[in-house]
């Protein structure tokens, strides 16, 4: 009997996380913890009586402090974590506390694999990038190259996502950083990094036919797994490529950042101060809208596979993992994963003291029974629920598929 305190549990994937963590018998007291406090509120309040409300400033290690006294685990889902995470992580070990988390940002991710040595001091287990992608990805890639193949050459991460009733500030925040950052590519056995806008990221990108959404262009993506998978699995290729739908709206996105609308530095317009990245996201979330309607788009939904290409039995194989929702988006795809991390590391599941990626600490068996259990009785809010289906494609492109 645990509890668990949700930083960020009002967001899209706090919520999903909170909510299914008080669905759980492990978690006795589950606080949903926000700078939002009435929407913390009225969350906890529709969760039962073991969910509790808390406000808290994520800038402030002495606010996360007070928040997480107590906690058995925290599970931090605030963003954008390039901007958060080292201050609720520095507070989360100074209080030596189990801590999950699913930072997607790959520069701070590598800043903070850089705590490792502390805590391992202050005997903390801190499982970053517990998310979707981060997350679930690093595990089926893992599980695929232990159980599907004897050698394993190339890991690609393929991701598209889009309809959700709410995209805000923070997410689009993290969507020009990524196109705005040097982007890892694991390729030919070294790391490198290419520039989304250049020859190099572009000659990455592909169209890649999703289950439940279809042909669909992505682009580099600089997640973690690029620079986390081949610390732990013996790769020549790993590679991270994603997208938003509908595609018109990832499209315009990416032109306002090329013009340089995703700067934080203001300007004068007509005796106004105008922050171009706050016009842009304001403009963003407008025309989503327009576009969402435009183009007919429907219920939310969303697929991320991971494909692994070896050998088994002396002949090439691959071997592609789909999750996919007709029905479900981005907070499910990530907040179901964050909670099984939380219940993971209560059942003690999960390897440590260390700052580790979930390859590095998860145990791979345990994540995919306990995701199954946990997808079958939470189904997702649209009614579509989440599958996940297996391709193996031989040699010979004999190919067959198995639905878990």
């Amino acid at each position: 009997m645990a509890t668990v305190v949700v930083l960020g549990g009002c967001g899209a994937v706090g919520s999903v996380a909170a909510t299914t963590l008080a669905g759980r018998d492990e978690c006795t007291r589950v606080v949903v913890a926000d700078a939002n406090l009435d929407g913390a509120r009225a969350l906890a309040a529709s969760l039962g009586p073991k969910a509790a409300a808390a406000g808290f400033d994520a800038a402030d290690a002495a606010s996360v402090a007070r928040v997480i006294a107590g906690a058995d685990v925290v599970l931090n889902c605030v963003g954008p974590f390039y901007a958060t995470v080292k201050t609720i992580l520095g507070a989360v070990l100074d209080a030596k506390r189990p801590y999950v988390d699913i930072n997607d940002d790959v520069d701070v991710t590598l800043e903070v694999l850089e705590w490792d040595a502390r805590a391992r001091a202050a005997g903390v287990t801190a499982l970053i990038g517990m998310g979707a992608s981060p997350g679930a990805t690093n595990l089926l890639a893992k599980f695929i190259a232990e159980t599907q193949l004897d050698r394993t050459d190339a890991i690609d991460v393929f991701h598209t996502h889009g309809g959700e009733p709410v995209e805000g500030a923070g997410v689009i925040g993290h969507r020009f950083h990524c196109m705005s950052i040097p982007i890892p590519m694991f390729l030919d056995g070294e790391l490198r990094h290419v520039s989304y806008f250049g020859d190099d990221g572009i000659a990455l990108r592909q169209t890649f036919d999703f289950p439940a959404v279809g042909p669909t262009p992505i682009y580099p993506y600089p997640h973690p797994e690029q620079v986390t998978l081949p610390r732990f699995l013996p790769v020549r290729r790993v590679t991270n490529k994603g997208s938003v739908l509908p595609i018109e709206y990832y499209h315009l996105t990416a032109e306002l950042c090329r013009l340089g609308l995703a700067s934080r530095t203001p300007l004068d317009v007509g005796g106004t101060r105008v922050v171009p990245a706050e016009f842009a996201t304001a403009f963003l979330v407008r025309e989503r809208e327009r576009l969402l309607r435009e183009t007919g788009f429907g219920p939310q939904r969303g697929c991320m596979s991971v494909v692994v290409e070896g050998v088994k039995d002396g002949r090439p194989r691959t071997v592609q993992v789909h999750l996919f929702s007709r029905e479900g988006g981005l907070g499910e795809g990530t907040g179901v994963p964050a909670a099984l991390g939380v219940l993971l590391m209560l059942r003690g599941a999960v390897r440590g003291p260390g700052v580790l990626p979930p390859e590095g600490c998860v145990d791979t068996g345990r994540f995919l029974a306990l995701a199954t259990e946990v997808m079958r009785a939470t189904p997702s809010k649209g009614g579509g629920g989440t599958t996940i289906r297996l391709d193996t494609i031989e040699a010979d492109g004999t190919r067959s598929s198995v639905t878990l």
